[in-house]
């Protein structure tokens, strides 16, 4: 058994989140590679997470995911040269590049939302649906308060 973090002895509520997410995300990750997307890491979910159904600009991507748009940039670069997005000039604006899913992003993005389902699933089945509803409206309240007092 290891030693308890300082955040997760004090049971501070970013430890009592964390921790279930990692555990989540370690699982449906290991679920896509089960599917046949090894090769998608979880630090390619700064993209897939925050992209727009008609694709998102590098720099609105950096912004939502709270990064620099270099960073962002290598991020969505690396899903291109997976096959997972495209990259390309923006219409809108000639001076910003475009990241788009491609049919293999989408099938991914798919994948990561069944599996995501899947773990709710099992997640319900141990504490009754009625208790996972109430954490999920919880959780939407914290992320209201929280938000107004950014």
């Amino acid at each position: 058994m290891t030693e308890a973090t300082i955040s997760e002895a004090q049971a501070t509520l970013g430890a009592l989140l964390r921790r279930p997410y990692e555990r989540l995300q370690a699982r449906v990750y290991a679920g896509l590679a089960a599917r046949g997307f090894a090769d998608v890491r979880p630090a390619h979910s700064a993209v897939l997470r925050y992209i727009l159904p008609g694709g998102s600009r590098v720099v609105d991507l950096a912004e939502r995911a709270g990064m620099t748009k270099q960073s962002m940039a290598y991020l969505a670069q690396a899903l291109a040269d997976l096959g997972y997005v495209t990259i390309a000039g923006d219409p809108d604006d000639r001076r910003a590049k475009r990241v788009r899913l491609t049919d293999r992003g989408h099938a991914v993005w798919a994948a990561l939302i069944d599996l995501s389902e899947r773990e709710e699933s099992r997640a319900a089945a141990r504490l009754g649906r009625a208790r996972l509803d109430a954490l999920r409206a919880t959780l939407r309240d914290l992320a209201e308060v929280i938000d107004e007092n950014a």
